[in-house]
């Protein structure tokens, strides 16, 4: 919709339940770029993809080597491929278009998430936030495993995951990691199980600095808004937290390095968390005062204006909608059904939740037809306002005509194929993107074809067979003369007729019938010509009635 024509009163934001999606069990989601594909990981290890203008499946992914649950789901920067993992460690890569496997990779522990590299148009590398092990930097095609650091315990900032070593004392457990990738992949953020923010270069597996969270809970989610100005958190702490991007877009690592040149003292993690403070700001931070719940699922909308977290307490589906200045603007009320997974469409304000029976709820803004003005240049008031006419307002040629000037501006060109920049467009959008799959259209049920032949046949059978009703008109004389009847004329009879010469008895009663013609035939049939006669007892008519009796 025209941003310029939208009521700058109303929130853009969802507001109702618009429609739902029914397809098996489905557990995660995500939207391509331009938010016309929807892709949804099912329990039954299928990846089905929704094109979301018609709300109908046009491709469905299987692999008949994984039929354990989908964790996630993650499209590449142009649509073409689909990172898939699985519960049962696996990571699959398809080729959406030819629905087709290019890879799959077997991990040591279950994938929770896993992101492709956001800088290329057909990705290799992924990332990947297992169970209970470290976040990794995988490579599907050669299946190299680069596990990332999540502290930074060691002066030069390298700190390698600790390996166990043979001891009778048990490791303890493994707190999930939470990263992603920037926005053109050549840092990755990790949220620890100490609340802290590691900014990690991955080619040369290093921490390039830290960021302290305020309360030191441990890190569930980390995402970056769509432009990567904005990265946002979740903690155990129940509270939603809101960073500001403080480096370039473009160059990140360039120019990440060289702050860290500058920076000469103090060494080891004084330094790197000195570094961080240059890098991310915190903006705003989000959290129920009143309930202290924890949230499920955050992210940003397409345009980076709204947060939403969905609600983790079990049998309510709850959504919470912020503006970035940090107000509550919306509280959606969904279904008794806990809530597991949630997107914002890019370009659109819809939301996507995914509750735990496994349904699709399409949230949508609930628009309010405005007639008060009914043209263009009409406006709208709030009360009323007295107006001044003009002393040449009704004259026929108005005073301000004759003196005005021309227009300045009248000569200029009007731009009418320019539009207005997208959230999801950038300087180096291709125009290979994949936005709509073919539809299969679907073939008619053969059922309804066979009722209907069987119908039909049923009908013929019917009309051939003499029922009791006319066999009992037969005997009485009331004979139908199908030789006069139009349509065999034209197309020479649709019934085959047996042609036999009649009997002795047939040729009495019909002599008996032109003597003594019956009371109820019509007056037609009292003057009916011997000729006629003659020529029904020539097809057989009487005969047949006469015969098979």
């Amino acid at each position: 919709m025209n941003a310029s024509i939208i009521d700058p009163l109303q929130g853009d934001f969802p507001e109702v339940i618009e429609e739902y999606l029914e397809h098996g069990f489905m557990k995660c989601i995500a939207f391509n770029r331009r938010g016309t594909l929807l892709a949804a990981g099912c329990s039954d290890g299928s990846c089905v993809i929704w094109d979301f203008e018609t709300r109908v499946i046009t491709k469905e992914l299987r692999d008949s080597e994984c039929v354990a649950a989908i964790t996630s789901v993650c499209w590449s920067k142009y649509g073409h491929r689909i990172l898939v993992s699985a519960a049962n460690k696996s990571l699959t890569l398809w080729d959406v278009v030819k629905g087709e496997k290019i890879t799959r990779t077997v991990l040591q522990q279950t994938p929770l998430q896993a992101r492709l590299h956001p800088g290329s148009s057909t990705p290799s590398l992924c990332l990947a936030c297992p169970l209970s092990s470290p976040p990794m930097v995988v490579d599907l095609i050669t299946g190299n495993m680069n596990v990332l650091p999540v502290v930074a315990d060691l002066g030069n900032g390298v700190a390698l995951p600790s390996k166990n070593k043979q001891s009778d004392v048990p490791p303890p457990p493994f707190t999930p990691t939470a990263a992603c990738f920037n926005k053109y992949g050549d840092l990755v953020y990790v949220g620890n199980s100490k609340g802290e923010i590691l900014i990690i270069d991955h080619k040369s597996n290093q921490v390039r600095s830290l960021v302290p969270v305020s309360g030191g809970a441990v890190i569930k989610n980390i995402v970056f808004s769509r432009n990567g100005q904005y990265l946002l958190t979740n903690s155990n702490d129940r509270t939603i937290r809101i960073y500001e991007n403080l480096l370039p877009l473009k160059n990140e690592l360039v120019a990440l390095c060289d702050l860290d040149k500058t920076i000469d003292e103090p060494a080891g993690v004084e330094k790197l968390k000195l570094v961080g403070s240059k890098c991310l700001s915190l903006f705003r931070e989000f959290q129920d005062s009143i309930t202290k719940m924890h949230w499920k699922a955050p992210c940003f909308s397409g345009d980076g204006e709204w947060v939403i977290g969905g609600s983790a307490s079990k049998g309510e589906h709850k959504i919470y909608i912020w503006d970035r200045a940090g107000h509550l603007v919306k509280i959606l009320e969904g279904p008794k059904e806990a809530l597991i997974d949630l997107a914002w469409h890019p370009v659109h304000p819809i939301i996507v939740s995914v509750s735990l029976v496994g349904w699709v709820y399409i949230w949508a803004k609930d628009y309010t037809e405005n007639w008060s003005a009914f043209a263009p240049d009409f406006k709208e008031l709030e009360e009323n306002e007295e107006y001044v006419e003009r002393e040449d307002e009704f004259d026929l040629i108005p005073e301000t005509e004759k003196v005005k000037g021309s227009d300045v501006n009248e000569d200029d060109e009007v731009d009418i194929v320019a539009v207005d920049k997208d959230a999801f467009s950038d300087s180096d959008m291709s125009q290979e993107e994949l936005r709509f799959l073919p539809a299969i259209p679907c073939p008619d049920v053969p059922e309804q074809q066979d009722k209907c032949v069987l119908s039909s046949s049923k009908l013929i059978d019917g009309n051939n067979s003499g029922s009791p009703l006319s066999e009992e008109a037969g005997q009485n004389g009331q004979a139908v003369n199908h030789s006069s009847s139009p349509l065999e004329d034209d197309t020479g009879g649709t019934h085959v007729k047996r042609k036999r010469k009649p009997s002795e008895k047939g040729l009495e009663l019909q002599a008996e019938k032109v003597r003594k013609p019956l009371k109820s035939s019509s007056r037609s049939s009292k003057v009916k010509s011997k000729s006629t006669i003659d020529q029904e007892m020539s097809n057989g008519v009487y005969g047949d009635d006469v015969s098979d009796e």
